[in-house]
Order: structure tokens, then C-alpha cells, then sequence
């Protein structure tokens, strides 16, 4: 049998303009499956190819053609299968690094117009404001209306120092707003740390990249050395992080779990898209490579945990969330993750080009599929400095054209339609008569605001179940 390279995504909830997905390379047979052709379709096919051929009011390349309809069959199908050209799947590889060029959104395709899933920390989007759930319309002065999401986002790529022109609809906004983005290699190291008290350490995980695994070992071997004592309680925050490599996911929650114990499973049609995923070394290390969890300090595996999500966690961070959860390692306080629990499998197809195929669904260890419901909180707090639709009527999966439906139960009610079962009332309203504050943001070289009102609620929390451990 003909060997074929094989890429697996658990990754970001869309396409990245300017970002690249993150994936895990294996290596596996082609299969030869003897599958009926479906004679009658592909005849109407050739007649249609023909048709327009011949009778399209301007000549049309064959190149192109093809090339469209392999695009139409795999966005039919869910939101996250695509074609990849050689050029984005160039981006794509690239990317592994966490190093890329472009303006760091996180994009999904809405009724044609391209929405903003997240905006990745510290990139041009981000600082210029780019919100979750906003509609890109336009792209200097042509409009997205029309556009493949793979066209969009290779007209938001570029040459860092370019410039170009987004307009914007955001819900709750009459005008549409115009912002002018400069392009910059983005560098993202996935991993942050700070002691935010005495005794209690914080790591933000931004995405999961190739070396995730290993920048979290350095940060809680930093945060022991800084303490100088072990720590009294850690939190985990997994806000905004879209996802990305599988293998980082596992070596995240490995780093808090018992040895072997399971992270995640999968389901699909085909014994290659079926894995279960442990905290063992052969399913987070590369071949070779020394065990950057072997060495990490004593208590890291039962230091109280809180771990803090919204509904931009997606992905790889709801695997982790959810497996803490499962595994009653920590406690998991914020709002209703995305939802996205599917796996997509890049295939290279020759000609430099591929194509992403969801080819599974996974389940946290006990069973529970994510997909289109998210992770529900074991304490639920909302974000008084964001505005309310952000805190419980956002973009999620289940929100998305085509999404995948959860074979394990109901799915919660889309979260852009009024009496959404998740929303709850802020823990604490900002502002003087009901008005909204501002996001919390951030000074020069600080890790998380000391009025980040989650975090704080978090560190409460730690140091109550402190005291009672004390008692």
C-alpha cells in the first residue's frame, strides 16, 4: 500500500488570518476502500463541467473550476472541512512554530461574511480593538459578500509593515466601524506565568503549539523557584485560547494527572480515527525527545486548581478543561466553552495541495462529547467588564452553519437567540445604572490585571479552600 503523510487537527475553532493551525503529524496507509461510484451524480457533474465550459459568457480554466468544486464539497459539509492550496497549506506547516505573519484573528464564515471567532493576544488585531462575534465586510474596499473563507484570509496575510482596512458590523453598533491594521510577523509564546499572590501561582495558556508542553514545565518551575516554597494554590487560564495541537492538550492536563491516566478519546468511521489519549509520555513527547514533565516539582500534581474559561475557549482547551474536570483535579469557573469537539485530518493530495476532513469527534474521559454544548463550569462566573452578549450570547459552535450534531445528548440553544439556558446574571453588574465597563487592560508587562474580577474570584476561591484545609 502506498504510504500517505496524515496531519490531526483538534484545532482552532476556524481558519487563522494571519495565523496558522497547529497539528500533529503521524503517518498512515491509504486505504483502498472499494466504494461504489455514484454514476448518475458524476454524469450530472461532467454535463454541468461541460455546460459551463461552453456556454459561460467568459472563458473559465479548468484549474479553476475543479479547484471550486473541490471547495464547495468540502465547505458543504461542516465548518471546518476545507481545501487547502499549496499556499495555505504551506501557511499551515509554517505555523507549527507559533511563529507567522498576518494579524492574528481567528476566523470562521457567517452568511457570507467572515466573523471573528477570537483575536489572538498581543497581534495587531487584538490591539486594535477586533472583537469576538464581529462581521468582517469588507477588506479595504472590496467586499467579503462572495468570498471563500480561504480568499479572505489570504487577503488579510501579508508582508509585515502593509497595511489593510477592515470594515466591521458589531452587533449592539449602528455605524459600521472602520479600523486600519498593520501586518506583523506574529510571535506568540503560548505559555505566561506570574505569582499573583504570595503562594498562589497563574499560567495562561494562549494556544497550543509544538512546544506548549515544555513552556509550561519552565513556567511552573519558575513560579516553585520565585515562591520559594511550594504553592498553596494555581490557576489555569484557558480564556480565549482557540485550541490547536493535540499533543499539547494532553501535555498540559498530563502535567496535573496521575500517570496513564486517560485525557480524551475519539470516535469516527475509520480505526485510525479511533485513539485514546493518555498521560504518558509516547502520546505528548516528539520521537526522541527528553520528558520535559519528568523533573516538574513535587505538588504539582495536587496543588488545588482553578481552571478559568468563556466561550472563546475552543478545542484543545476544552479537552483540558474537560479532562481536569473528569479527573476531579480542578475546579472549572468562568462561562460555557465554544463547543467546537470535532477532529480534523489533513490529507495531502499531491500538487502541494490538501484538504482538511473532520474525520472524528472526541469525549473528555468520561464520555461527555463537546461538540456544540462546551464545557459547563462547576461554578459559573461572568465577566463584569465585558459587554452582556459577550458573556452569554456569543458565537459558538452551535451557532455555526453545518455544525456537527452532539451524539450524546441535546444541544443547548443557539447563544445569538433570546432565552439561551446558559445565561446567567452577572455575579456582580459594572458600572452605575447597569452601564458596561471596558475590558480590563493590561500595563506594560503584566501578565493578567489585578481587576481581572474572574481571576480574582479564582484566587477567593483558592485561598478559602485553603483556610479550610487549614481547619
Amino acid at each position: 500500500m502506498k504510504q500517505k503523510a496524515k496531519f490531526i487537527l483538534v484545532g482552532l475553532a476556524g481558519l487563522l488570518a494571519g495565523a496558522a493551525l497547529t497539528v500533529n503529524l503521524s503517518a498512515i496507509a491509504d486505504k483502498e476502500a472499494a466504494t461504489a461510484l455514484p454514476v448518475a451524480e458524476l454524469r450530472a457533474f461532467t454535463d454541468v463541467f461541460a455546460r459551463i465550459k461552453n456556454d459561460y459568457v467568459e472563458p473559465v480554466e479548468d484549474k479553476k473550476l475543479i479547484t471550486e468544486a473541490i471547495t464547495g464539497m468540502l465547505t458543504g459539509l461542516d465548518p471546518h472541512s476545507a481545501y487547502l492550496d499549496a499556499e495555505g497549506f504551506k501557511d499551515l506547516q509554517v505555523g507549527t512554530q507559533g511563529e507567522f505573519g498576518g494579524l492574528g484573528i481567528e476566523v470562521g464564515m457567517e452568511d457570507g461574511f467572515v466573523k471573528v471567532v477570537s483575536p489572538i493576544e498581543d497581534t495587531p488585531a487584538f490591539k486594535a480593538g477586533v472583537k469576538p462575534g464581529d462581521l468582517i465586510i469588507k477588506l479595504d474596499d472590496t467586499p467579503v459578500k462572495g468570498m471563500t473563507l480561504n480568499d479572505a484570509v489570504k487577503r488579510m496575510r501579508g508582508k509585515p509593515g502593509t497595511s489593510i482596512k477592515l470594515t466591521i458590523a458589531r452587533k449592539g453598533v449602528a455605524q459600521p466601524i472602520v479600523l486600519t491594521l498593520t501586518r506583523a510577523v506574529i510571535k506568540i509564546r503560548s505559555v505566561k506565568s506570574t505569582l499573583v499572590d504570595p503562594g498562589y501561582g497563574y499560567v495562561r495558556v494562549t494556544q497550543f503549539q509544538e512546544h506548549t508542553g515544555e513552556l509550561l514545565a519552565e513556567a511552573l518551575n519558575q513560579l516553585y523557584k520565585d515562591n520559594k516554597a511550594p504553592l498553596k494554590g494555581l490557576i489555569l487560564d484557558l480564556r480565549n485560547d482557540p485550541g490547536g495541537l493535540l499533543n499539547g492538550a494532553v501535555a498540559v492536563t498530563a502535567a496535573f494527572v496521575k500517570p496513564d491516566s486517560l485525557v480524551v478519546y475519539t470516535e469516527g468511521r475509520t480505526e485510525d480515527a479511533k485513539m485514546r489519549l493518555t498521560a504518558s509520555r509516547e502520546h505528548y513527547l516528539r520521537p526522541m525527545q527528553a520528558d520535559y514533565l519528568k523533573n516538574l516539582p513535587e505538588g504539582v500534581k495536587s496543588v488545588p486548581m482553578v481552571v478559568l474559561v468563556n466561550m472563546g475557549s475552543a478545542s484543545a482547551s476544552e479537552i483540558v478543561a474537560g479532562a481536569l474536570q473528569d479527573h476531579k483535579r480542578a475546579i472549572v469557573m468562568g462561562t460555557r466553552t465554544f463547543g467546537k469537539g470535532s477532529v480534523q485530518t489533513i490529507l495531502p493530495i499531491g500538487n502541494g495541495t490538501a484538504i482538511k476532513l473532520t474525520t472524528a469527534r472526541y469525549f473528555t474521559p468520561n464520555g461527555r462529547s463537546i461538540q456544540a454544548k462546551g464545557i459547563e463550569p462547576d461554578i459559573v462566573v461572568e465577566d463584569p467588564a465585558m459587554p452582556e452578549s459577550e458573556n452569554g450570547f456569543g458565537l459558538r459552535e452551535a451557532d455555526l452553519d453545518r455544525h456537527l450534531v452532539n451524539p450524546v445528548g441535546a444541544e443547548p440553544v443557539p447563544t445569538d437567540k433570546p432565552g439561551d439556558a446558559s445565561k446567567t446574571p452577572p455575579a456582580d453588574k459594572p458600572g452605575k445604572n447597569g452601564e458596561d465597563k471596558k475590558p480590563v487592560a493590561l500595563e506594560p508587562g503584566e501578565i493578567v490585571s489585578k481587576n481581572d474580577f474572574q481571576m480574582n474570584q479564582a484566587l477567593n476561591l483558592l485561598k478559602g479552600l485553603q483556610i479550610m484545609q487549614g481547619r
